[in-house]
């Protein structure tokens, strides 16, 4: 396989940018609008904050006992022309089939935050997810890095979307 680079005034459907993305030989990749955006590496703390919001996420699913899964980064969240791979994120319901690569029912999408994101995350990003009905919650940690714009905590964005109480289908 190589690596080439993406068209840059082309959209790309779902079916064009996946395909695009299974003859890469490395590399993570969103769309964004129909546009093929190369996902940065991401440092230590930020993989480290990762494994923290994962684990507190499936510790909240056993307890409430829910039938939800938490899932790391890798599952997609499709929203329109878009394409996002969340840091880690909740799906109720449905569980996410072995071959699929989207998640069928996202509720809580969560996105830790660093420098060169943040903007995105806490923006547009933020707005295409809760286009989809089923988001109820949107999380955006950020890690304690002195280097980081906001506090070390969490920002929640509560949605109710079309379902309702967005509490009632899973953590909070």
């Amino acid at each position: 396989m190589t690596l080439s680079s993406p068209e840059a005034d082309r959209h790309y459907s779902r079916k064009e940018f996946r395909q695009w993305c299974e003859a890469q030989s490395r590399g993570r990749y969103e769309r964004v609008d129909g546009r093929i955006v190369a996902m940065a590496p991401e440092c230590g703390a930020h993989l480290r904050a990762k494994v923290a919001v994962y684990k507190a996420l499936e510790r909240a699913i056993a307890t409430a006992g829910v039938s939800c899964q938490a899932l790391p980064d890798g599952a997609t969240v499709e929203t329109g022309d878009s394409d996002y791979e969340p840091d880690a994120l909740v799906n109720c319901g449905e569980p996410m089939a072995d071959d699929a690569i989207a998640a069928p029912n996202p509720v809580v999408i969560v996105e830790v935050l660093s420098p060169g994101t943040a903007s995105t995350d806490t923006g547009g990003k933020l707005a295409d997810y809760f286009r989809v009905p089923s988001i109820a919650h949107y999380l955006s940690p950020s890690h304690p890095a002195d280097r980081y714009p906001s506090p070390p905590g969490w920002r929640h964005h509560r949605h109710a979307g079309r379902r309702g109480r967005p509490d009632r289908d899973g953590p909070t």
